[in-house]
């Protein structure tokens, strides 16, 4: 049932794509997060923005 809804959705945007400025948003916003995760992958991430390893802080009950 699961790809009928895809396939209508499919339908749908084939009748009403979507506009140019929200296709350059959505191509903005994929390409921040591939800048974010090649900033991470070749160690220039600040250190104040990386996460320490281990548990979170427990909050008392």
């Amino acid at each position: 049932m699961n790809n009928l809804i895809w396939l209508l959705r499919a339908s749908k945007w084939a009748r009403h794509p979507p506009s140019a400025k929200m296709v350059r948003l959505v191509l903005a916003i994929i390409a921040a997060a591939i800048a974010l995760i090649a900033l991470e992958k070749l160690g220039w991430w600040p250190d104040w923005a990386r996460v320490e390893n281990g548990r979170g802080v427990r909050l008392p009950r």
